[in-house]
């Protein structure tokens, strides 16, 4: 970009140097002569605009059943997948967090969500609910990714999915990713609970393989078993 100010006092340095300017009480700009050097240039720099580009919603039941060791492996998975987006998108990712039981709660920062305790029944609609209502009201697919995680031991009182599965279908039509982590207790037949039941029944796991994925994994499940169901989730 041309920068006017500099040019013309180069030009006018030029013009008193060449004795085309022996009274700068009588000056005629037409006379000047303007030499390729007296034209200033400013490059502009690049500075970092840090712009949310997506939405990342942690959602974890934290009703009177996640006891133990069950709930240490679902905080503990939710912290690697929110340290890597820190570590990998700086500022550039925004974080919700949501807390259910039969009710459900968005609180403040990850500290909170990773302490919390009740000692509640269960209802995974309340939170699906929450996020969907928040999606609308503040208009956050418009111009942001929405990834979301929820993390249970698979408990729910809408046994069947009536109410989940079509607050789940309407995530489905505005997130980039829904992935859902049951952590079943030791004494939970692999598989059967109701929300991987209703879920399968659902059968949105193969209509939307892109969009919906689910990882099941027993309480006994180590480090190694964590990070591979992140890769399940997000890959």
């Amino acid at each position: 970009m041309l920068d006017k100010k500099a040019t013309l006092r180069e030009i006018v340095k030029t013009n008193i140097n060449l004795g085309r300017l022996p009274d700068p009480r009588q000056v005629d700009t037409t006379q000047f002569l303007i030499s390729p050097s007296d034209m200033i240039y400013r490059v502009l720099s690049k500075e970092k605009d840090y712009e949310s580009q997506a939405v990342v919603f942690f959602i974890r039941d934290y009703s009177g059943s996640m006891q133990g060791k069950v709930t240490e492996l679902i905080v503990g998975q939710h912290v690697l997948i929110y340290s890597w987006l820190l570590y990998q998108y700086a500022r550039q990712v925004e974080t919700r967090f949501i807390l259910h039981d039969t009710s459900a709660k968005e609180v403040d920062d990850f500290y909170t969500y990773y302490n919390s305790k009740v000692a509640g029944g269960t209802k995974v609609v309340a939170a699906f609910q929450l996020v969907n209502e928040a999606v609308k009201a503040e208009n956050l697919a418009k111009d942001n990714n929405i990834y979301i995680f929820h993390g249970t031991d698979g408990d729910d009182w809408d046994t069947e999915g009536k109410e989940t599965i079509p607050e789940l279908k309407k995530m489905l039509t505005y997130a980039n990713r829904v992935g859902i982590t049951i952590a079943e207790h030791g004494t939970t037949q692999s598989g059967n609970t109701e929300v991987e039941k209703y879920l399968k029944k659902s059968n949105l796991l193969d209509e939307q393989p892109a969009l919906l994925r689910l990882d099941t994994m027993k309480e006994d499940a180590d480090e190694a078993r964590l990070i591979e169901g992140i890769k399940a989730l997000i890959s």
